[in-house]
């Protein structure tokens, strides 16, 4: 498999992950309220998807480095399309915990 459609599929997975789990980071869990049908709100939600956002980041930096040898230098503009794509690949998470539930 090449190594831009491990990258996309690892993009995929981890963009949708907040969602799919009431576990902050999969780890530390959430008291329910007695009126809140989810446990973790949207904020965290968001919380998870930066930060994993930024670890997908590294691995691609990493998957450049040893598929290329070198690293091309980015400007911002690269970055803006990426966030914006990865808030993108989330959007079937957001409508299964918010929309479709």
């Amino acid at each position: 498999m090449n190594t831009t459609w491990v990258l996309l599929a690892l993009i995929l997975l981890a963009a949708n992950l907040p969602w799919f789990s009431n576990k902050l980071f999969y780890v530390i869990s959430f008291n329910k309220n007695a009126n809140s049908s989810t446990a973790k709100n949207l904020g965290w939600c968001l919380l998870e998807l930066i930060v994993l956002y930024f670890l997908v980041g590294g691995v691609a930096l990493y998957a450049e480095k040893a598929t290329f040898g070198q690293i091309a230098h980015q400007n911002w503009e690269f970055y803006a399309i990426t966030s914006c794509l990865f808030i993108v690949f989330s959007f079937p998470g957001f409508i299964y915990k918010f929309l479709w539930k």
